[in-house]
């Protein structure tokens, strides 16, 4: 049986589908090109990240796709109800890039509250000649430890922000519509444990108690966070989105980091993808990645094995 990779596939998911007997390609096939290459190739199996899509078009026109597969959590890419009502299964990684999706949402919030994104700008320019202007300048950062942080969306990505925020001595509070109470284990390396009973709130109560919050929502009609929401928050709060592009309304939010409503936000997914604003890319207040939450190595290892686990395990 016949693999494709189309957005790629570690090598230890390749390896693993290899020896049990099935043939991987990782052949990079345009969009246009993906129904003549799949039938041409008799591919049984399409794994894809967020950059190809299979609609409709694709699961009617390739009789012998029996699997699709999304390295990652995020589903919107792929016509999922329509895929089954098919009989063609879809398949994702929720848990595998969890970790490495928490980290970066602490990278971003460590980036707001220490001014990183721009003393990394500025240093190269006028380091040498203003040491100490910028030294001045950038002196009244804040800690992280006693502050509250607000997770909108509860599951295991916004439970593995949580693991890493109480690691850092800050307060964790969620709101999540269809999650009452999580317990959070805290593992450290010499094999202690600690646990943590977190009960959500109303997504009202956070916006006005967190100094900071993450969203980890899916892909939503309407915005999560909008003007409406923003005005709720705190003065000076921070808002960090490594979700999906969409959720929060980016316009309101340029307008309310420019009136010092908030003062930063971190985003790694952008509602006009992969082509974000110009002024959210030129703001200076904005912590800005390219969607990369579970870009690690160790997270992509994880997600060619659980892929490879789930097709071994559907079709042999």
């Amino acid at each position: 049986m016949k693999v494709l990779a189309n957005d790629g596939v570690s090598q230890s998911g390749i390896d693993k589908l290899e020896s049990a007997g099935f043939e991987v390609i990782t052949t990079k096939v345009a969009q246009e090109q993906l129904i003549n290459y799949l039938n041409e190739n008799k591919v049984d199996v399409i794994l894809v990240r967020s950059a190809t899509k299979v609609r409709k078009d694709i699961i009617d026109a390739c009789p012998d796709l029996k699997i699709i597969g999304r390295g990652g959590v995020g589903l919107d890419n792929i016509d999922v109800e329509y895929a089954k009502e098919k009989g063609v299964k879809v398949i994702n990684t929720p848990a595998a890039s969890s970790a490495s999706v928490a980290e970066l949402v602490v990278a971003h919030l460590l980036s707001g509250v220490r001014f990183l994104k721009n003393a990394n700008r500025d240093m190269p320019l006028e380091g040498e000649s203003k040491f100490k202007e910028l030294k001045k300048s950038y002196a009244k950062g804040v800690e992280l430890k006693g502050k509250t942080l607000g997770i909108i969306g509860f599951g295991r990505i916004g439970q593995a922000t949580a693991k890493v925020a109480l690691g850092l001595g800050m307060k964790v509070i969620a709101a999540d519509a269809f999650l009452e109470e999580a317990t959070i284990e805290l593992d450290f390396f010499d094999g202690q444990t600690v646990d943590f009973k977190i009960k959500t709130i109303s997504k009202e109560e956070l916006l006005k108690q967190a100094d900071f919050i993450t969203l980890h929502v899916p892909a939503q009609k309407e915005y999560v966070i909008g003007k409406k929401e923003i005005e709720m928050m705190k003065d000076g709060a921070g808002l960090i989105n490594a979700a999906r592009g969409g959720v929060i309304d980016e316009v309101a939010l340029v307008e309310a980091l420019d009136n010092k409503k908030l003062s930063f936000a971190g985003l790694d997914v952008f509602e006009s993808e992969p082509k974000p604003e110009l002024k959210i890319l030129m703001s200076p207040h904005i912590s800005l990645s390219p969607h990369i939450g579970g870009s690690t190595n160790e997270a992509q290892d994880r997600i060619g094995v659980e892929l490879a686990n789930q097709i071994i395990e559907i079709l042999n």
